[in-house]
Order: C-alpha cells, then structure tokens, then sequence
C-alpha cells in the first residue's frame, strides 16, 4: 500500500495565513471519502510548529499528513536525517523533496527516509514559468529526467509532477514506467488558481493520482462544496 490508501484523491494544501483557517479548512474536509490526506506547508509550520498543526488535524482524521518543506532536499547531503528525524517525530506521513542540489544529497536524503519509515515523495520540474533554461530559467531542462529517474532506481514510486502541463504529466509517465517497481503515484499541483485541469491531467497519469489543490479550495466561500466538486474530478 503507498502513502495514500486509496487510488486517486484530493490533496488540500495548507498554505492559509493562520491556525483558525487551518482548522476550519480540515473541519469543512477531512469527511469527504475522496480527500486522501493533508499538504501541510513551512511557513504555518515555522510559526506553530509541526506538531500542532498535525495535532489539529489528528482531532479530526487519521488521513495521512504529508509535509512540503519548500523546497527540501537542496543542502549538503549530510544535513538531511535532523529535518527527517523531526518531522518523523511530529507525526507526519511522508515528505516532499526536489533533489536541486544534485544526486548525492538525493541519494542520502532518499535512503534515509527509507531507512526512517518516512514516505518520501520526489519532484523535480516545477508549476511556474523561467524555471526550466529553455523557459529563460536556472534548471537546465535534461537534469530533469535525471532526478526523477534516479530517485526511481532508489525505489521512489512517489512523484511531484506539474499538473497545469498536461503534456509533461504524460512524458515523466512514459519516462518513469520501465524504471518503477511497482504502483507509480503521481502527485500535481498547479490547478484552479494556476490553470491546469484535473479531469485533464488524471487521463494521463495513470491508475494512482493525487491532485493537490490549494486556493482552489481554502479561498472558496464554502471549502466543502469546492472539495466536493473538484473530487468529482479525479475519477
């Protein structure tokens, strides 16, 4: 079983200003059967602290808690089992990473992860654009399939892809099916507020996908009814 226990799901992330949003947002959610967990963001986490915001959403469900650390994974690799031993300790699920700082801080970091029980799930290309050199950014554009193909020979089947580009949601599928041992999970961000289309992207990522929706959801007047209609999305 992965981190999600259930195929496809809503993802809502976090990324509100305080805790009474915070809790409003998992109290209006976490009943929906197609809601398959929490994003819970870094800034939130830096003011309350990681165990309290899980601590929140333990009052409600048992769903799993998935933490993004914008953008872990991009120190020396020596520095990553202090940030994986807390927020092991807080509760938490599984962990984002965008191995940017090259393959032998996304080795250790993978391995320990794996090593600690915590899930671990890998990015690379990103929502937004002048990311990439060929869209005038830093990330040099072949470097891309690199991180997401050695993180699948590592035994990653957890994937951040970027949902608001549908056609690169269908190339890192093509790419990663030969190299996964076992379910590829496919993670997105980048809808409603960026562009993209769920029922759009979930045509082409496979049997397992995880559409994460911020705004989309936490800025609308009733966040239940907007939960509601994206789940209705994802089959």
């Amino acid at each position: 079983m992965g981190i999600i226990p259930r195929a496809r799901s809503i993802i809502p992330s976090t990324d509100v200003k305080n805790v009474r949003r915070f809790k409003e947002l998992v109290k209006q959610t976490y009943n929906i059967d197609a809601i398959g967990g929490y994003k819970l963001n870094s800034a939130l986490a830096i003011l309350h602290g990681l165990p309290k915001l899980v601590k929140i959403v333990r009052s409600f469900t048992d769903k799993p808690i998935i933490y993004d650390h914008q953008k872990w994974m991009t120190d020396i690799p020596d520095s990553g089992q202090d940030i994986i031993d807390s927020v092991k300790k807080s509760g938490v699920d599984a962990i984002i990473g965008f191995p940017q700082s090259g393959p032998a801080t996304q080795e250790a970091y993978i391995k320990a992860c794996q090593e600690s029980k915590l899930g671990i799930i890998v990015g690379g290309e990103m929502t937004h654009p002048k990311y990439k050199t060929s869209e005038g950014g830093y990330i040099a554009d072949e470097a891309l399939d690199r991180m997401y193909l050695l993180s699948a020979r590592l035994g990653v089947t957890d994937f951040v892809v970027p949902g608001n580009k549908k056609e690169r949601v269908e190339h890192y599928m093509k790419l990663l099916k030969p190299e996964v041992k076992g379910q590829i999970s496919f993670w997105a961000p980048g809808f409603v507020a960026q562009g993209g289309s769920i029922s759009d992207a979930a045509k082409v990522a496979g049997e397992s996908f995880h559409a994460i929706v911020g705004r989309g959801i936490y800025q609308a007047k009733d966040m239940h009814a907007a939960a509601l209609e994206l789940s209705s999305q994802i089959r």
